[in-house]
């Protein structure tokens, strides 16, 4: 089943006819065990979801979800451009299909999801290199990944709170005070 890793609401795509997308990265486990990933790029004007070919495949999921917090403003930009010129028409079909049934379902905000995930940056060691430089490198994290980091170093506590509602600013924020706090006492 196909799911959402990462939405990338920094950098919305605007065509020349005056649409916008945001873009997201999408991904789902094959038959043979591989993930495989590609770019949905979502209209704000409700119209058809577009939809790249596969843009890589990883062994597993965790390293898909590295890929999606490396893509950069100007590589979403030619995913869609590659996107928009691509042949629609394929002489043969692919062993797996390129074309799905259905765009992704949104990311799950669920806070019950996190203690699966295990966090993918230590937010001390990067403090320890500068609060700016957590601050950078938390703002590239899907608000997932921010929960999981929340969770896994119990930075607060979900049962007082609603990670699953908390914005993406929220939860940096959880994370820096809580860091701060955990070093100051």
């Amino acid at each position: 089943m196909a799911q959402v890793l990462l939405t990338y609401h920094r950098w919305p795509l605007r065509l020349e006819d005056g649409r916008v997308y945001a873009a997201q990265a999408c991904g789902r486990e094959r038959a043979d065990g591989i993930w495989e990933g590609w770019l949905e790029f979502v209209p704000d004007d409700g119209s058809v979801v577009l939809r790249s070919g596969r843009e890589t495949t990883q062994p597993n999921l965790a390293d898909l979800e590295y890929w999606a917090t490396g893509i950069t403003a100007v590589y979403l930009e030619g995913a869609m451009e590659r996107t928009l010129t691509s042949p629609t028409v394929v002489a043969e079909p692919p062993p797996q299909p390129a074309v799905y049934d259905a765009p992704a379902p949104p990311a799950d905000l669920h806070a019950a999801e996190v203690p699966e995930m295990e966090p993918i940056l230590n937010p001390f060691s990067v403090y320890a290199k500068g609060e700016d430089l957590l601050r950078r490198q938390l703002g590239a994290l899907s608000p997932r990944h921010l929960r999981a980091i929340i969770v896994g170093y119990d930075l607060a506590d979900p049962a007082d709170i609603d990670l699953g509602a908390c914005t993406p600013a929220e939860l940096v924020a959880f994370i820096i005070v809580g860091v701060r706090d955990r070093l100051a006492a």
